[in-house]
């Protein structure tokens, strides 16, 4: 498996696509993310076109066991993100 691209790297391939300096392109994809995580974090979604969908999901309280001693707890009701891939990346992957 093949290392994750970094910031820095994304950053650079970012500033060749757009045919735009380094900075410009860090400071697109920081407006992205910070876009991205507001909507979000309010209980939004964003889909990304070719990518997928980032939203936010709220799980019920629920029984846990901790896995050191075996004891069950009561885990509080909380929100997790998740992301569902879009079918044009899944397609590209497999091709």
């Amino acid at each position: 498996m093949a290392k994750p691209m970094t910031k820095t790297q994304l950053v650079a391939a970012l500033a060749e696509e757009m045919g735009e300096d380094k900075k410009t392109a860090s400071t697109a994809l920081d407006a992205v993310v910070a876009i991205i995580t507001k909507e979000v974090s309010e209980g939004g979604a964003v889909t990304l076109p070719g990518v997928g969908k980032i939203y936010c999901r709220e799980r019920p309280e629920r029984m846990v066991r901790n896995p050191a001693t075996g004891a069950q707890i009561k885990k509080e009701a909380d929100k997790v993100v998740k992301m569902t891939i879009a079918k044009a990346l899944k397609d590209s992957v497999n091709a």
